[in-house]
């Protein structure tokens, strides 16, 4: 016997979409500071250490309202609901029905736990989700850098013994960065940021971290915070020795030149440099994410506009057939496209 379907509310002949824009979920971290609030003028709940700004968010529990248009008040995942085709369009769900991309804004005043996220093939043993993520670096003080991946020739025996006796820091590749500089992290790679550092990170739908070590430090609760030697152990990649950063070059002219910055089987990251004015076409029928790094940019899709600054984000959605984006002063994006 077949299952009946859910009818869905009829479409009209026009689209029933348009550019998406929400409000950002605030999340207090024991790392965090307030530098989104200096840099990207975000209004931060007063006197607390904000690690995370949740700029578009699927997860139970964390969905992202809408700020604009029609829809304002709702959540994505209500969203996704009810026109789950219309977002998506031939990009796949994540489980549940939910949007597949996570996009955070992440501020860090001290170091993050030495961590790992499960792969693929071990997330459901473990009881977790896998998560493969990027950073793309806003923000950098001088001496910043990031601990990715593991050191020439690391043994697992050695990674274990060295968690015994609290060096397994010792253990990690350790990379100094910049502003503008990206780290692609795909699931099962020990990583932690460092100190300094506000970076925008693009990942899958998925909330699941083992901690490794982390630096002996008291949560906001003042109790040492909990590790997750077993699952880590289980979920790393002792093979990924000293990965490097992203290295691509720049295609265009001198209005509007873009790279790529990560090709990835869920979602691919091109960054674009646009001069003020410089206009651009975005891609017809496919879903994507624009996240303002430096400047100020309109985007349009028949009579629905969106402008937007630095630290803001924007969802077009897969049924916009004609879309446009123009500089409203030199700018600096990302452009997200989940596959």
């Amino acid at each position: 016997m077949r299952k009946p379907t859910r009818c869905r509310r009829p479409l009209s002949p026009d689209k029933v979409l348009y550019p998406l824009v929400f409000h950002p979920l605030f999340k207090e971290r024991v790392w965090g500071g307030r530098e989104l609030e200096a840099l990207f003028g975000k209004k931060l709940p007063p006197g607390k250490p904000i690690g995370e700004s949740w700029e578009i968010s699927d997860r139970p529990n964390d969905e992202s309202v809408i700020a604009n248009g029609k829809f304002a008040g709702e959540t994505l995942h209500q969203l996704m609901e009810k026109y789950r085709h219309e977002i998506l369009g031939d990009a796949r769900p994540a489980a549940g029905n939910r949007f597949p991309i996570l996009c955070k804004i992440l501020d860090a005043r001290e170091k993050l736990s030495l961590q790992v996220h499960p792969p693929t093939h071990k997330a459901a043993e473990l009881k977790g989700e896998p998560k493969t993520e990027m950073w793309y670096i806003a923000d950098a003080a001088p001496g910043a850098e990031l601990y990715v991946g593991l050191k020439r020739g690391m043994k697992r025996s050695e990674f274990e013994k060295r968690i015994a006796d609290g060096s397994v820091a010792g253990c990690f590749h350790r990379v100094a960065v910049h502003a503008g500089d990206t780290m692609f992290l795909p699931s099962g790679r020990v990583h932690a940021i460092g100190a300094g550092l506000v970076i925008f990170e693009i990942q899958q739908n998925s909330d699941t971290t083992y901690r490794v070590f982390d630096w002996n430090r008291v949560g906001l609760d003042g109790k040492l915070r909990e590790l997750h030697v077993p699952q880590s152990l289980a979920s790393i990649d002792f093979e990924d020795f000293e990965p490097t950063l992203v290295q691509t070059k720049f295609s265009g002219d001198e209005h509007h030149k873009s790279r790529s910055l990560v090709r990835y089987d869920l979602f691919h990251v091109d960054y674009a440099e646009l001069k003020n004015a410089a206009r651009s076409q975005l891609k017809p029928n496919k879903l994507q994410i624009i996240a303002v790094v430096r400047g100020k940019i309109e985007i349009q899709s028949g009579a629905d506009t969106v402008n937007l600054k630095a630290g803001q984000f924007c969802l077009i959605p897969a049924e916009l057939k004609e879309t446009e984006m123009t500089a409203k002063s030199d700018a600096t994006i990302l452009s997200v496209k989940a596959n």
